[in-house]
């Protein structure tokens, strides 16, 4: 079994606990979410068993019929720090077109996000002090390369590169290339 496969079964169980604890938060039975989703059961006891990947419609069938979000439903805890490099997230994808989505971050309760489109040159980085009232910093490497992070903790990103970390901590913004650009957004509350 390669890492991948490995990495992929990791996600299929951590989504069937999800999905079953949120059914079960409901006091729901699996006949019950099945038919108020429009799925057969025996394709919901897969999810919950960890068989099976959900394409995008039964993800948002699933969140109707359990009145949750679907990144209630597929949200991972979150760490200090998080890459994903462009390819590597697990994307949701459409049962009847080419259309994929990665759910990079989802909003906490209470919270608050001011999006910025953030264009830099090399040159002298940009270190920014901590901020009194933000939480979390989460950017998106749009075009060029870039060096961004915490201080002493700071990731090449590439386009289509993702990264969060705590926004508290003095962090970097540094371009790499000419005319890179990122969308940045900052989460208060």
């Amino acid at each position: 079994m390669t890492n991948e496969d490995r990495d992929d079964a990791a996600r299929r169980r951590a989504f069937a606990q999800m999905l079953q604890a949120r059914r079960k938060q409901t006091g729901m039975s699996l006949s019950e979410v099945a038919r108020a989703a429009g799925i057969a059961k025996s394709n919901l006891s897969r999810l919950e068993s960890g068989e099976g990947n959900p394409s995008l419609e039964t993800l948002w069938a699933l969140s109707g019929a359990l009145n949750v979000s679907v990144s209630d439903l597929i949200d991972q805890p979150g760490g200090q720090a998080r890459l994903v490099r462009r390819g590597e997230a697990s994307d949701l994808r459409a049962d009847a077109a080419d259309y994929g989505v990665t759910l990079l971050s989802r909003c906490p309760a209470g919270a608050t996000r001011d999006l910025y489109r953030v264009a830099f040159q090399p040159g002298a980085r940009k270190v920014s002090a901590p901020h009194a009232t933000a939480r979390v910093e989460h950017i998106v490497l749009l075009s060029g390369r870039a060096r961004v992070g915490p201080v002493g903790a700071e990731e090449d990103l590439l386009p289509g590169d993702y990264l969060t970390f705590p926004a508290a901590r003095e962090h970097v913004y540094e371009a790499l290339e000419p005319d890179t650009e990122a969308l940045v957004v900052i989460e208060s509350g």
